[in-house]
């Protein structure tokens, strides 16, 4: 029988992500710290207090700001699963996004959605137009912001619904379930949550993270991830007395951006469509910086992209030969896919795990990535499970706390997959 949360539970796990989303944990992308904000660590100290708390007596947080805890096996000596079901992790991140604003966040809960528009503010509206699964929720309790920060349910859902599957489980023994490794990481919106990772030691044979979005969606795709940075290099001189002499980086940087085929950009592709980036370009005339994000899901159509890239500034070199324009590209992360193939029941289990709630279970590639991207290249096969946000990174992020129950309980039920699999030998 698939476990459901009792009314006093699903009030728990509101009060949770209400308590959390309020902690500031933004990132920093341009921070060469590890975590790249110490205020990550206020949330990760509060978790572990919290896990100590609940009995997990080796919860702890390390110099990095990762949150490790344990809850044994409840399996008694004579269970035929006993001794033999794998060491499950469930993972989730503290920190925002980097891009927009997580300070003195204000979570407001509407009880019961009757459909429609949300007015955040005079000058933000979350629209059902712009938010179709706005009408998949209609009569549930929904939580959003005042429309001047992000929610941070990307990834504090994910956070409260793991905490509340351990906080469950603590409260009831008669559930039968394996060792569980739980995981609280830092930095994984600025790329870096595994950098300091150490799969032998966590301990865990399988993994999950709760870092996805629609209800019943397993993501066991990411897309294959580069970084390009471009540098251009230009000449100041007083404007006065520039001509034949000032060579503008920031306009051979606008070149370069303009000169990038509108459709390939995130705005004009969905789906399996890969694309160019470029988010973020600071300098002055003497020397500017630009960063493209290189997205694709294969590395096939990853080189094509870059290729484009390097080919945008070959011409754009051509226009302003007095600029020195140089490009590189560093890995991020590589299609998680590729490694789940090679043992695909922590992805068969969990698909069986969500129709045993009486949910349509939704295979999904991610158009992004999770910290089990690169953990799955680390040796732990880690597919993504969905924790409800909508509209991540965003000023109009909202989630469904229907949704955040049914991802709770849909973890639970993934644990009893593999003890029931496990019995099975």
């Amino acid at each position: 029988m698939a476990v459901t949360l009792h009314p006093d539970d699903r009030r728990a796990l509101l009060d949770r992500f209400l308590r959390y989303v309020t902690v500031d944990t933004r990132s920093d992308e341009a921070s060469s710290s590890s975590p790249s904000t110490e205020k990550q660590k206020d949330l990760s100290r509060l978790l572990a207090d919290e896990l100590l708390a609940l009995g997990c007596g080796d919860a702890a947080m390390n110099e990095w700001g990762y949150v490790f805890a344990t809850l044994p096996s409840t399996l008694p000596a004579n269970h035929p699963a006993a001794g033999r079901v794998p060491t499950i992790g469930l993972i989730a991140h503290v920190d925002t996004y980097f891009g927009t604003s997580g300070e003195n966040v204000r979570p407001t809960v509407i009880a019961s959605y009757a459909g429609g528009d949300i007015t955040l503010n005079p000058q933000q509206v979350l629209t059902a137009a712009d938010s179709p699964n706005l009408a998949l929720c209609v009569g549930h309790t929904l939580i959003h912001t005042d429309g001047t920060t992000l929610l941070g349910a990307d990834d504090k859902a994910g956070v409260a619904e793991i905490m509340t599957a351990v906080a469950w489980m603590k409260a009831h023994p008669e559930f039968l379930h394996g060792p569980v490794r739980i995981a609280f990481t830092t930095d994984e919106e600025v790329g870096r949550g595994t950098e300091h990772f150490d799969v032998a030691a966590f301990g865990a044979d399988y993994a999950y993270t709760l870092d996805g979005s629609d209800l019943g969606e397993i993501e066991d795709e990411t897309f294959c991830a580069d970084t390009a940075t471009v540098t251009v290099v230009g000449h100041d001189v007083h404007p006065g007395y520039a001509k034949d002499k000032l060579v503008n980086s920031l306009r051979v940087t606008a070149a370069i951006i303009e000169s990038i085929d509108a459709s390939l950009l995130p705005e004009t592709t969905e789906g399996r469509q890969p694309y160019l980036h470029p988010y973020i370009a600071s300098g002055d005339v003497s020397k500017t910086e630009l960063k493209v994000l290189v997205r694709a899901f294969s590395v096939e159509e990853l080189a094509e992209r870059e290729r484009h890239l390097e080919e945008v500034v070959a011409k754009v070199r051509e226009r302003f030969p007095k600029a020195a324009v140089t490009i590189t590209i560093d890995e991020s992360y590589r299609n998680m896919a590729f490694k789940i193939r090679e043992d695909p029941k922590v992805l068969d289990y969990a698909l069986e795990a969500v129709a045993r709630i009486g949910i349509e279970p939704k295979r999904q590639a991610i158009r992004g990535g999770t910290d089990g991207a690169r953990l799955s290249y680390m040796g732990l096969l880690t597919p993504n499970v969905w924790a409800g946000g909508q509209n991540f990174h965003s000023v109009r992020e909202w989630v469904s706390l229907e949704w955040m129950v049914k991802a709770v309980e849909g973890t639970l039920e993934i644990l009893n997959v593999w003890v029931e699999k496990s019995a099975k030998g």
